[in-house]
């Protein structure tokens, strides 16, 4: 218990945890509150009872009233929020139930006594007429005050400020502490070093071929730096079982002592201290190594040793909540929290309860189910060789007995080991790779069922309703392809503005003055294939395949629809056909696998079924039974009838239903198989460590993608067009007009560089006879009416399912877990499915 004295004014709270303040009734208590903290940080058990009982003075609805204070106060913890209790707190039962929940939610709790004279709290509720309570109720919250004084220390709190008197509180300054865990102000960048278990050579081996420059005092390594600037994070686990424990604590004391190095504690750190301090221990796992090892070294340093090793924290939060380094590892649930089962967690990791044939605990597998956005970076089992899993990696590569030293260089994601210099320590059971389950980041159907919003770089704050996701759910689940290949999924694209020009509903001017409008400066127009979006994700080989999308099947690629399903029931030839093509790409960038967007042609080789049944029958129906209908008319006007205005509209809906059969039909042609079946490519979306669609121009892409040759590969004309230019606009508007003349589908328009802000992706302008597969045949009569769409809709979801793909690449390309790749998948195809009930 700390009385706050006159002359030291500072309360030091948690900046995450509770505070529960302790008082009579005019003590002073909502008053302090209202200063030190904001509206929103207080919870009062008098306005909890207003809210339950339309009176705050309503001593009958307590009960209630505590219930639902205690429910939100709850919550405030969860979320990480410092809350303050503004009650009596009097009685010991009521504290126990605060410090009860603040355990639950494993954050710190403070209490801060008030301590007025009785006179003082007495007058000041005489002075408040909504106080109905006499003098004796302040006189017995006073006694159970006294008693509570006496023990206040022993019931959970962190600390006690006690402040006397009316002056002291008034001089009270609140200052917030944050957890010794939370370092999120610093952001690296970060060496983080595995278990090093005394192997100290090894250890100096691995500072150097990360750049840093170790110091020496003599033979013995002192400290290190890194001329990049770079910072060490050590997971814990320095000492025991390797040749050389003092001199590993030497190098790192001296690291974290000259603020270039971090290092949280390990079980065995935990466990020597316990035997320095003379505890009862079992000297076994390498125990004996240290004690005998540090016996030799001077008293001076091993109270160094110790004081270092006793101040070790559980877990660091670094770089702004996005990487955090636990021994052990650590559940989200518990990062930057502060408590026994957090810090067991972090050294210990969690078990089954169960033991193994080598009598050792089973490890409950948290990393499979992990979720968190933060990196986890670990140690404590050592596996061969460091995997990622789910956003987390395991740095433990037994060096110590035999295997490697393994750090990781972050943000970079970067691997790097050093191998043992020998087996220092036999292991008690062989290594074992952190997890044989490769489906352990796939998406679950807790990632993505209900009502969900993503936080996205690329797309913002997109909400996925759940009659959507229902839908989604169903094609992905039953129809799509192998989700390891499923790394993107296209968006829609939006039409160009409504043409104001006779007969035409699209035209390029629109699309230029669009752009124009967003500050585009240039722009370039694509042909528009009449075929089928189509991604193509393909490895240069077998051995890429399994190691980059853990396929070891043999398979090497995927073609697959926008909705992620496959195009043909055997995709191998024409993916071994794309593959055997695109080896000019693999060359010039680099890598041994890409993800092309294309489109597949033509349009019948995948749609043959739906041209039949929602195309042909219009047009065969229109093109018998129309000229039925004219020759009836004919001979109706032939005697005199007055049936000129139907009989003009019949000729031409007669006509329009010949357009209409020529509009589809110039997207049919006769293939067997895969003969007659050409991609057309035109982006290149990403490639090993690069995500293409977010870094390169539309030029650059088209360049690239000139290099492909052969009967595969269907061209995607273009031309550039400056804005500023009237006739390089009149010239690609003419050029349009050629396209679609000749049958062409029309052309797509796209910023030609990349740019910022709220600019749509592309533009599709598409040409007027082909229109009429959308509209129907007899469209042109309507212009109008199809005038007055809308098309803010459908340019809002453009740009929302484009930032999405984007952000699935980019999590792709950063070796994000697949399911944070396929939540962004999943959002595309969720947004472009009908809503159906999600009970069904």
């Amino acid at each position: 218990m700390t009385d706050v004295p006159t002359g030291r004014q500072q309360v030091g709270v948690p900046a995450m945890g509770l505070v529960v303040l302790v008082g009579v009734s005019g003590s002073g208590k909502s008053t302090f509150a209202r200063h030190h903290f904001k509206p929103t940080e207080v919870v009062s058990s008098d306005f909890c009872r207003g809210l339950v009982a339309d009176d705050e003075n309503d001593q009958s609805a307590t009960p209630d009233a505590f219930d639902v204070l205690h429910y939100i106060v709850g919550t405030r913890l969860r979320r990480g929020l410092l809350t303050v209790v503004d009650a009596t707190n009097v009685q010991q039962a009521a504290r126990a139930a605060l410090v009860k929940l603040a355990r639950s939610h494993d954050v710190l709790v403070d209490a801060i006594v008030l301590d007025v004279p009785e006179p003082v709290a007495v007058e000041r509720n005489r002075q408040r007429p909504e106080r109905e309570f006499g003098a004796h109720v302040v006189s017995r919250q006073h006694r159970d005050l006294r008693q509570s004084l006496r023990r206040l220390n022993k019931e959970g709190f962190r600390r006690v400020h006690v402040l006397r008197g009316a002056d002291r509180i008034d001089a009270a300054e609140i200052v917030r502490e944050r957890p010794w865990n939370d370092r999120r102000d610093v952001h690296g960048p970060f060496d983080i070093i595995g278990d090093v278990h005394g192997c100290a050579s090894e250890l100096r081996t691995l500072l150097t071929e990360l750049g840093w420059k170790i110091e020496y005092d003599g033979s013995a390594a002192v400290d290190a730096t890194h001329p990049e600037g770079r910072q060490a994070a050590f997971v814990g686990d320095l000492v025991d079982r390797g040749p050389d424990t003092p001199g590993v604590l030497r190098l790192v004391m001296g690291m974290v002592a000259s603020g270039n190095a971090l290092c949280v504690s390990g079980n065995h750190e935990a466990k020597l201290l316990r035997a320095l301090r003379g505890s009862k221990v079992s000297v076994s796992h390498g125990l004996a190594e240290s004690l005998a090892q540090l016996d030799s070294e001077p008293e001076e340093f091993r109270s160094r040793a110790y004081a270092f090793m006793d101040g070790l924290v559980s877990h660091y939060v670094l770089d702004d909540g996005k990487l955090v380094v636990a021994h052990a590892g650590l559940k989200e649930s518990y990062h930057g929290r502060s408590s026994g089962r957090v810090r067991s967690f972090a050294l210990y990791g969690d078990t089954t309860g169960e033991t193994d044939e080598y009598g050792l605990p089973v490890r409950y597998p948290w990393a499979q189910e992990y979720r968190g956005r933060a990196v986890v970076v670990y140690g404590h089992t050592p596996v061969p060789a460091a995997e990622w899993i789910n956003n987390t990696i395991c740095l433990d590569t037994g060096v110590v007995f035999g295997g490697a030293l393994t750090a990781l260089r972050y943000p970079e994601r970067e691997i790097v080991s050093v191998p043992a210099e020998q087996q220092w320590y036999e292991p008690v059971r062989p290594l074992a790779p952190a997890t044989a389950d490769r489906e352990a980041s796939v998406l679950r159907i807790g990632d993505v069922a209900g009502t969900r919003w993503l936080e996205t770089t690329h797309a913002g704050k997109v909400k996925i309703p759940e009659e959507n996701a229902a839908a989604a759910l169903e094609i992905m689940s039953r129809f799509a392809v192998d989700p390891r290949w499923l790394v993107y999924l296209p968006p829609t694209m939006s039409p160009v503005a409504t043409a104001t020009t006779e007969g035409f509903l699209e035209r390029p001017e629109q699309a230029f003055e669009e752009y124009a409008g967003w500050g585009v400066s240039r722009v370039v127009c694509e042909e528009k294939h009449m075929g089928s979006r189509a991604v193509a994700v393909i490895a240069k080989d077998a051995d890429a395949a399994e190691r980059r999308f853990g396929v070891g099947d043999g398979t090497t690629g995927v073609v697959y629809t926008r909705t992620g399903r496959p195009f043909f029931t055997d995709t191998t030839e024409l993916v071994d056909r794309l593959r055997d093509t695109a080896g000019p790409l693999f060359e010039s960038l680099d890598t041994d696998w890409l993800a092309l967007d294309c489109e597949l042609l033509p349009w019948s080789a995948k749609a043959e079924d739906l041209i039949k049944a929602q195309y042909a029958s219009v047009g065969a129906a229109a093109r018998g039974a129309l000229p039925e209908a004219l020759d009836v008319l004919e001979r109706a006007a032939a005697r005199g009838l007055d049936v000129g205005g139907l009989l003009d509209k019949s000729r031409r809906r007669l006509k329009n239903a010949g357009a209409f059969r020529d509009a589809y039909a110039a997207y049919v042609r006769p293939t067997d198989g895969l003969e007659g079946v050409t991609l057309a490519p035109f982006q290149i979306l990403a490639c090993e460590g690069r995500a293409l669609a977010l870094t390169e121009s539309h030029e650059w892409h088209l360049a690239e993608l000139a290099k492909l040759e052969g009967d595969l590969i269907t061209p995607t004309r273009h031309r550039f067009v400056d804005l500023a230019s009237g006739d390089e606009r009149d010239a690609a508007t003419r050029w349009w007009l050629d396209l679609t003349a000749d049958g062409g589908e029309g052309m797509v328009v796209k910023p030609a560089h990349l740019v910022e802000g709220r600019v749509q992706p592309g533009i599709k302008v598409r040409g007027r006879e082909y229109l009429r597969i959308i509209y129907g045949p007899d469209y042109t009569d309507s212009l109008d009416v199809l005038r007055g769409r809308h098309l803010g809709k459908k340019r809002q979801l453009a740009q929302r399912e484009h930032g999405l793909g984007l952000e699935a690449l980019t999590a792709f390309v950063g070796h994000e877990p697949l399911w944070k790749v396929h939540q962004s998948v999943f959002a595309v195809l969720a947004l472009e499915s009908e809503p159906v009930d999600p009970r069904l």
